[in-house]
C-alpha cells in the first residue's frame, strides 16, 4: 500500500498541484500513463526546468509548496522544495510548512512532514543560478533557527492533541530524543509529551519516550 493511500490522500489533488506547476512554467502535454503515475511524469518534467531559473515569480511559491505538501512520495517532494528552497530562501520553506503542520488538513500535516525533510537540503553555488554572481546569497534566506523551535512545538502539540496513531508516528519520526535539542520554553510541552509516551499502549512511541529517557538532559 503506498503513503498516499495509507493516510487518505487522493493521488488526484497530487496531479492537480503538479498540473498547475506545469501551468505556470508553460510545461506541455506529458504522455498519460496508467495507474496514477501521470502525476509522476509531469512532475519528473518540471524538475529541470524550476532549478534552472534564477529566480521565481512571488506567484509560483504558494504552487510550489502545495505540490510538495500533496506529492505522496518523501523521496521525490524534493523536487518541488528544492526549487523553492534557491529561489524563496530555507527560512520561508519551512515557514510554509509548519504553517501546513499547525494548520492544515490531516493529509497536508503529513506531507509537511514529509516534506520537512527535504526543506534541508544542501545549498550549493554550482546547483542553482539561484545564487548570484560568484555564489553570493543572502544568509538572512535560510536563517532558520527560530523555525526549526516553531516545528519542534508544532510537532509536539500535533502528537498531543491528536489520537491518530499514524499522525504521531509520523511527528516522532522529526522529533529528536535529546532534551538539549529542545529551547527552555518547550521543556515542559515536551514533558507532558514524554509522560504520555511513557504511557502510551504502542511501543514504538514507548521506545521514543525510552530513548529519551536514556539521552537525558
Amino acid at each position: 500500500m503506498t503513503e498516499d493511500e495509507q493516510s487518505g490522500m487522493e493521488p488526484r489533488s497530487f496531479l492537480t498541484c503538479v498540473t498547475e506547476v506545469a501551468r505556470l512554467l508553460g510545461v506541455g502535454d506529458v504522455a498519460v500513463e496508467p495507474k496514477g503515475q501521470h502525476a509522476r511524469r509531469l512532475a519528473h518534467a518540471v524538475r529541470k526546468p524550476l532549478l534552472e531559473r534564477g529566480s521565481l515569480p512571488e506567484e509560483w511559491f504558494a504552487p510550489l509548496m502545495t505540490a510538495a505538501v500533496y506529492d505522496p512520495d518523501p523521496s521525490f517532494c524534493r523536487w518541488f522544495v528544492e526549487p523553492a528552497v534557491y529561489a524563496f530562501g530555507r527560512r520561508r520553506v519551512m515557514a510554509a510548512l509548519v504553517e501546513y503542520l499547525r494548520g492544515g488538513t490531516d493529509a497536508e500535516r503529513a506531507g509537511a512532514v514529509r516534506a520537512w525533510y527535504s526543506a534541508h537540503v544542501p545549498l550549493r553555488a554550482d546547483r542553482s543560478p539561484a545564487y548570484g554572481p560568484g555564489g553570493v546569497r543572502n544568509p538572512a534566506l535560510d536563517e532558520v533557527q527560530d523555525i526549526k523551535v516553531a516545528w519542534l512545538e508544532a510537532s509536539l502539540r500535533v502528537f498531543a492533541e491528536f489520537t491518530d496513531l499514524q499522525m504521531r508516528h509520523r511527528v516522532l519520526l522529526n522529533l529528536p530524543t535529546s532534551r538539549a535539542a529542545y529551547p527552555p520554553p518547550l521543556r515542559k510541552l515536551l514533558e507532558s509529551t514524554l509522560a504520555s509516551a511513557r504511557a502510551h499502549p504502542d511501543p514504538y512511541i514507548r521506545r521514543w519516550a525510552a530513548a529519551a529517557d536514556h539521552e537525558g538532559v
